[in-house]
């Protein structure tokens, strides 16, 4: 089973965003036995008050048939390093944030989403900047492209 955790600053835009988005790229190519995909943030603040994705998250994820279900917002654990194999910062700044929580990335685990496209960069955080469209296009455009990089790195599951 491959073990995917998406990162943010607080789980309510774009980790959840990801979280869904890679759950029905896997169940439309019939996948989801082999998957475990979550999503958490770097701070916890949102989970400290309770906080659930986003409003204009689940609108977008709606109008793009994505089914999602609602949950309140956590935070990353040290432990999650050694629970997940791959785990997934939106932008450069999550990824210091993680590497600060998990203290070392010994198992080269730690990636930007669009890491595995032909443009890495950043996902822009749409709580910021309000683009919520373009954030949703990197999203499912590193979905696409990351879950393509693990299938072709464990074959054994496109049978």
């Amino acid at each position: 089973m491959v073990k995917v955790l998406f990162v943010c600053l607080g789980n309510i835009c774009r980790s959840p965003m990801a979280e869904f988005v890679m759950k029905d790229c896997v169940k439309k190519r019939g996948l989801e036995s082999n998957f475990l995909i979550d999503s958490a943030a770097t701070s916890d603040y949102n989970e400290k008050y309770q906080n659930r994705i986003y409003p204009e998250v689940k609108e977008i994820l709606k109008e793009n048939h994505i089914p999602f279900t609602d949950r309140v917002s956590k935070q990353m654990r040290k432990e999650d390093y050694h629970q997940f194999d791959y785990i997934l910062g939106m932008d450069e700044q999550n990824i210091r944030d993680i590497l600060h929580i998990i203290g070392s990335d010994l198992e080269h685990k730690v990636y930007r989403l669009l890491d595995f496209t032909e443009k890495p960069r950043d996902i822009i955080d749409p709580w910021y900047y309000g683009n919520f469209d373009a954030t949703y296009e990197d999203v499912k455009y590193g979905c696409e492209k990351l879950l393509e990089f693990i299938l072709n790195s464990n074959q054994e599951m496109i049978k």
